[in-house]
């Protein structure tokens, strides 16, 4: 792969009844990125702000929202925003990079993961957060470099909004958008636009834009995925097409029988590429959510906080009153002496990784260099987020009770791996 081609990049996946075994809705991400980006799981805890406080993302500032909710995030250490996360609404987001007949502005203003994040702060349900989203593309669009490089890289995104009740998948091109509700079944997105016919929302001046480009004559219907696509896609996209149809048909073949073991399955499937680990890029985080329908249940998050999920544990993360913050995943700070806060941006290098990651990394180099004894260090990760999946399933059917515990539960299993590690 040359060392600057298009990156892979990511899959998410939703599953709501009948498609899942219970009556929960389950949301899955891999996060496909620079293979040796560092990705941290951060909690932030729900805030007010003063009015008139500025907000620094990514590369702009926008003013602050007076009220942000609770967040859990796993994010690239780099930046601001982030590849995925979940909010204490039940809410959950993933993005995805697009290309699309729109153009690129080669300007720094929100990337599409700022948006994820804040989609996850702002907002309260699914539909909300596409309203946050759109609205801030609306006023500062997207752009700007995605990856800790000089050379441009930079994309459209499309987005995976979650919540208990339904799903919504957001397509963008520049500061126009078409939306799509999912209310049961299964549904994926790559890197790829999937929206076709089947529009719930768009942006007002979509179609006119389109007539006026030439793109669209303005009769018969309208079909986003085609007046959209790109006339020069990066090579990569073709092969973002058979991820997408293998994503789907691995979710197909478990409609009505998903549960997070088996979104799990999917993340960790290399021969559809969902799992990936290709030249200069790989699957450096994932995430997996249990979203019962009942509110009265917590919803449940997984994440990895180490890349290729298939040699990774899946730990459980539940918002409560007290969640202890677990250092071993937070990448260090640099502060204004980032080379990403320092112009011209990303002229040098500085270490990320967290302490999970050095260790997961040992462990990867053991697993190679040593087949027995990884597979017997694989054996015993399972083992741990099996018995993690097994007190989450005791507590979402009230065989054993919530209680205030529950925001160490992460920082339990992070301490448990990294001693299996040692």
């Amino acid at each position: 792969m040359a060392e600057h081609e298009p990156p892979l990049s990511c899959d998410c996946f939703v599953s709501l009844p009948p498609g899942s075994q219970d009556d929960h809705v389950i949301f899955g991400k891999n996060s496909d990125r620079p293979r040796d980006e560092v990705q941290e799981v951060l909690y932030y805890p729900a805030t007010s702000h003063p009015s008139g406080t500025m907000l620094e993302c990514t590369y702009i500032q926008i003013p602050q929202a007076e009220h942000t909710h609770a967040v859990v995030l796993s994010r690239p250490s780099w930046l601001w925003g982030a590849e995925m996360g979940a909010n204490d609404k039940g809410v959950c987001i993933g993005n995805e990079a697009v290309w699309t007949r729109e153009a690129i502005d080669p300007g720094e203003a929100l990337l599409g993961m700022d948006l994820v994040r804040l989609g996850l702060e702002r907002a309260d349900s699914a539909w909300g957060a596409v309203s946050v989203i759109t609205g801030l593309l609306e006023q500062h669009g997207q752009g700007g470099p995605c990856r800790e490089d000089p050379a441009p890289f930079s994309y459209h995104n499309s987005f995976l909004l979650v919540d208990r009740n339904e799903a919504w998948v957001l397509e963008t091109a520049g500061k126009l958008w078409v939306a799509q509700k999912v209310t049961e079944g299964v549904k994926n997105i790559s890197n790829a636009l999937t929206i076709g016919t089947d529009i719930s929302a768009e942006h007002p001046e979509l179609r006119s834009v389109a007539q006026a480009q030439g793109w669209w004559s303005g009769e018969g219907e309208f079909c986003f995925n085609e007046v959209f696509k790109s006339e020069n896609p990066p090579a990569r996209m073709e092969l973002a097409k058979k991820r997408y149809s293998g994503g789907t048909q691995l979710l197909q073949q478990h409609d009505g029988s998903v549960t997070a073991e088996v979104m799990m399955s999917i993340l960790r499937d290399k021969p559809s590429g969902i799992c990936m680990d290709s030249g200069g890029f790989r699957t450096t985080g994932s995430m997996v959510s249990i979203l019962p329908r009942d509110p009265s249940l917590p919803c449940i998050h997984f994440l990895t906080a180490t890349p290729d999920p298939s040699r990774s544990v899946f730990k459980p993360f539940i918002f409560s009153e007290s969640v202890t913050p677990v250092s071993r995943v937070i990448s260090p700070q640099y502060g204004p002496d980032d080379p990403v806060r320092k112009q011209p941006r990303f002229q040098s290098q500085v270490d990320r990784r967290h302490d999970l990651y050095k260790a997961h990394e040992g462990a990867l180099q053991t697993m190679e260099t040593n087949p027995d004894a990884g597979n017997a260090l694989t054996e015993t990760l399972r083992m741990l987020e099996g018995q993690c999946l097994t007190d989450i399933s005791a507590l979402l059917s009230g065989e054993i009770p919530a209680d205030e515990e529950l925001g160490d539960l992460f920082f339990d299993c992070v301490d448990t791996e990294l001693k299996f590690y040692q």
